[in-house]
């Protein structure tokens, strides 16, 4: 049985981890992961048809506990605690609910001390109280009318939530925690750069942990914007990105037979190769002979991808100049997010000439994909992804590379 240490509007962990609010999926579950034999029995909650109209839940139905994320940042909203016989609970190192220790209306006033009236809900036949970042739901099934204030005596807690502010039902993820950068940039939006033929590179606003004269203690949150372009070099990338997470070397190319005269190329003796950046939800890719960039990848990271959880969201938004039907010269903007569907891009960009490419991943050790295959659409230099739900899996970008005439902008800096 887990010993969790509750701390309102924060977290609910041990000595050896804690989920706390606003980290972001990835990092929760890699708990869970590092953790899976004394944490087991873990489902993923979403909705398959629309998962931005629901929070998406990690279920520890072996501890009673739900970690709801929001749909949208992906980061930890509210810690559900929905079983308090599963857990023991503290609260300032003394135990309020354990084997020995029942969570009565006495013991939270115990250890909690005073707060306003509770609320009395008739729908769900509980009393909530209400402290900041952290409610109680008492079970009143024994009493046939509910009290106006008091909770009756010896009522137990049935559901325990923590969340930041004063208000559940309007509480939203705060930002990321400084404990959660753990040497990791962050990508707080990506700008697509482009002109009128097509994109020309990336705009990033980054988020990275940034420490000032007094170390850890003074420690803070730094902004900062870097640009890079299809035609920069690897030095280019590492000195605006820093290193990757990963390199991945391309084995073969497997769109390569939907190019013209395919057989005709000559095969490389060297392979483009990938920076796979996971935590900005980004991969550039470098051809292999001039080690200039050549494609964007950027990801939505929706589940039930096949990719889902190896990157984190990357929130990017797609600059477009349409012509208004019927004039000749008259133009609207238009923006492209991560949150656009496939049939409102084709709104805009128009519908495909040609039709898509079935993409089917899976890996080597195991050939199947419970999620199905994606469809690949073509537009503008611009490669969709799309998943059976008509949500965007990724956007891959490719352009002609960069003249040298072409300035490079100054990178800028912030604190906040």
């Amino acid at each position: 049985m887990l010993d969790l240490e509750v701390v309102p509007e924060r977290s609910l962990g041990n000595e050896q981890w804690e989920f706390a609010l606003g980290m972001p999926l990835a990092q929760a579950i890699s708990i869970l992961q590092k953790h899976c034999r004394i944490i087991k029995n873990v489902q993923v909650l979403y909705s398959e048809q629309t998962p931005l109209s629901h929070d998406l839940i990690l279920n520890l139905t072996q501890d009673g506990i739900k970690l709801l994320f929001d749909a949208t940042n992906q980061r930890l909203k509210v810690i559900e605690v929905y079983d308090l016989s599963k857990v023991k609970l503290k609260y300032c190192g003394v135990h309020f609910n354990s084997q020995a220790i029942a969570p009565t209306i006495e013991q939270i006033d115990q250890s909690f001390g005073a707060t306003h009236p509770g609320v009395y809900n008739a729908a769900e036949q509980l009393f909530h109280l209400n402290f900041r970042g952290l409610s109680f739901s008492f079970q009143l099934d024994s009493w046939n009318e509910a009290p106006k204030y008091e909770i009756p005596h010896g009522a137990m807690v049935k559901r325990m939530h923590i969340y930041t502010g004063n208000n559940l039902q309007e509480t939203r993820a705060p930002a990321m925690p400084l404990a959660c950068f753990l040497g990791n940039i962050y990508a707080e939006c990506v700008d697509v750069l482009r002109d009128r033929a097509g994109p020309l590179g990336l705009k990033l606003r980054l988020l990275t942990a940034g420490c000032g004269p007094g170390g850890m203690t003074d420690a803070k949150v730094r902004s900062l914007e870097r640009s890079i372009y299809f035609g920069d070099s690897c030095q280019d990338v590492l000195g605006a990105l820093g290193s990757p997470h990963k390199v991945f070397y391309k084995s073969e190319d497997k769109m390569k037979i939907h190019s013209p005269s395919p057989h005709k190329q000559v095969p490389s003796k060297c392979n483009d190769y990938f920076f796979n950046y996971f935590t900005l939800g980004v991969d550039i890719l470098f051809d292999s002979t001039s080690h200039l960039v050549k494609k964007f990848v950027l990801h939505t990271n929706y589940p039930g991808h096949y990719n889902f959880n190896i990157y984190h969201r990357c929130d990017f938004k797609i600059p477009l100049v349409i012509k208004k039907e019927g004039t000749d010269s008259q133009t609207e903007d238009c923006i492209l997010t991560t949150y656009s569907k496939w049939d409102q891009i084709q709104e805009v960009l128009g519908h495909p000439m040609e039709k898509p490419v079935v993409l089917h991943r899976s890996s080597s050790a195991n050939n199947t994909n419970p999620f199905g295959s994606t469809f690949c659409f073509g537009l503008q230099r611009m490669i969709f992804e799309v998943m059976q739900n008509n949500h965007i899996a990724s956007v891959t970008l490719y352009g002609a590379p960069r003249t040298t005439s072409q300035a490079r902008p100054e990178s800028s800096s912030s604190s906040h």
